[in-house]
């Protein structure tokens, strides 16, 4: 067993800086987010289906976001797509928090979506050129971290806004611009060219138009689709879970103590995603497959006992475990596979998963609504199960030959 001080030595000192900034950075953000369509309909007096239809838009502009950010990695530079969009985001957070008007409002959520998905692929292909022989493990470390800071955040946010809305701006704003000025100064003496690789294999990658790129569809069509899928089961939750809970008579602490599991389950349950990993010989594609066979697990196991509410405890642990294969695996595959093409891949993989987070509330609260939470876990059911077969085609189109398999094991141990 590794003692927590060989732990802390084993990856770079600003691979640390790195993780610490992520942390307050999705601290920050979380005290915004989940309190979005509370501001909206308690400080600007709109209804919920107002609310509801900006968070469309949003994340509309999100899906064109992730492309765009895939995109302009190479045209822009890393330095100047991160921190411009970073810096943005700040902007639009400070504009809502100075001018109350519901029109702004719009425009500004709309640009958030946009900004903050152009900065996400380039961030994680950022973490993947970085720190190549340890991205693996470090994409897993930054998932966790973002979860934890997510928690904290969240559990605070409710104690601030409750003092002002507008601090939950100003602290979000404030933790994106020390964000955008951790990278200013972390990258201020990297250029694009040190940071991504050889000007032969870039010039060689980078000649290759977006539509050349998106017609390679083993790379990362199936993939993208099987988590798209995933993601659209997941939406069950806000929109099916929580509902029946309430309609059932119990208080809105048994479905907030449903995502308190998920938070310890995600830090504490590392031990048995790590042996999940050794199982499968770390094969992402197979990780992949895992991660897709434990959601529609539990969202079976929570159909068959939905009458009771421990099934819902299990049911949150079995999918868990299932993001925690899948959250880390796809950005790292991505990295691994599409070299200097990673940032294309990432936006594009982004985007098609958007979707699926789009489409999931719609659908699963017309199914609640024409029956109740059977018909919506059936749904989740299902589409999880599809998600296996998209995986397993996936992973037909990136068999590892043994050798390979144990000698990434080494490099990336």
């Amino acid at each position: 067993m590794i003692s927590p001080r060989a732990w802390l030595h084993r990856y770079p000192r600003e691979a640390w800086l790195f993780l610490a900034a992520s942390f307050l950075n999705s601290s920050g953000s979380a005290f915004m987010w989940p309190l979005t369509t509370l501001y909206v309909h308690t400080q600007l007096h709109r209804s919920m289906t107002e609310a509801g239809f900006v968070l469309m838009l949003q994340s509309l502009a999100g899906i064109v976001g992730q492309f765009t950010g895939g995109s302009l990695f190479h045209r822009v530079g890393a330095k100047r797509l991160i921190v411009g969009s970073l810096l943005l985001q700040a902007c639009c957070m400070l504009g809502i928090l100075l001018l109350g008007n519901w029109y702004l409002y719009i425009g500004f959520m709309i640009g958030l979506g946009f900004l903050f998905n152009v900065s996400n692929p380039a961030i994680q292909a950022f973490i993947g050129f970085r720190w190549k022989e340890q991205r693996r493990e470090l994409f897993n470390i930054v998932y966790v971290g973002n979860n934890l800071g997510m928690a904290v955040g969240t559990a605070l946010a409710g104690v601030i806004a409750a003092i002002s809305f507008h601090f939950t701006f100003l602290f979000n704003s404030v933790s994106t611009f020390l964000f955008a000025g951790f990278f200013f100064f972390f990258m201020r003496n990297m250029s694009h060219d040190e940071l991504v690789g050889s000007m032969s294999e870039k010039t060689e990658k980078r000649s290759q138009g977006s539509m050349r790129l998106l017609l390679r569809y083993q790379i990362y069509l199936f993939m993208a689709l099987g988590s798209a899928f995933i993601f659209f089961s997941t939406t069950v939750w806000n929109t099916g879970v929580a509902p029946h809970l309430t309609s059932s008579g119990m208080p809105l602490a048994a479905y907030s103590w449903l995502w308190t599991i998920n938070g310890i389950v995600i830090f504490a349950g590392q031990p048995v995603t790590s042996w999940l990993k050794r199982l499968v010989k770390q094969n992402l594609s197979s990780q992949l497959v895992a991660s897709a066979i434990a959601y529609g697990g539990g969202f079976g196991f929570m159909l068959f006992f939905h009458d009771n509410y421990a099934a819902f405890i299990i049911g949150m642990i079995i999918t868990t475990f299932g993001e925690m294969l899948i959250a880390p695996t796809v950005p790292t595959f991505i990295s691994e596979k599409t070299g200097e093409s990673a940032p294309f891949y990432l936006g594009a993989v982004g985007a098609i998963t958007s979707g699926g987070r789009l489409l999931g509330p719609l659908f699963f609260g017309q199914m609640y609504d024409a029956g109740g939470i059977v018909p919506a876990l059936t749904l989740a059911t299902v589409v999880s199960s599809a998600a296996v077969v998209l995986c397993l085609i996936h992973a037909s189109f990136h068999r590892e030959r043994k050798g390979r398999v144990e000698a990434s094991g080494k490099t990336d141990s």
